[in-house]
């Protein structure tokens, strides 16, 4: 099976890893938190997890943020806000994806 298209799909579900304070401390208890494309749904995510880092998703969460109103001159405007997604691993797994 060739992996191209896996990885072009992928490519455009999972974005990044974040990387905060919060993060680091939800990954002790197996929970990571991805920044996902606007149109990606719970169970593309679950998907695109498995197949990228090869562990189990137990649960996915999606966060949709509001959009943040911006001042333009003498208007304003909303500023797009990241689609977010948590994911638990199954116990006893997890991925390396946060700086030591």
């Amino acid at each position: 099976m060739d992996n191209a298209p896996t990885k072009q799909f992928n490519k455009f579900v999972l974005r990044r890893p974040v990387v905060s304070e919060k993060s680091t401390a939800a990954a002790t208890e197996g929970k990571y938190i991805f920044l996902v494309g606007e149109g990606a749904t719970q169970s593309e995510v679950k998907k695109a997890v498995e197949r990228t880092y090869g562990v189990h998703v137990i649960k996915t969460n999606a966060i949709t943020q509001r959009p943040k109103p911006r001042r333009a001159g003498r208007g304003t405007r909303l500023e797009r806000r990241p689609k977010k997604v948590i994911v638990t691993l199954k116990k006893g797994e997890k991925l390396d994806i946060l700086p030591q």
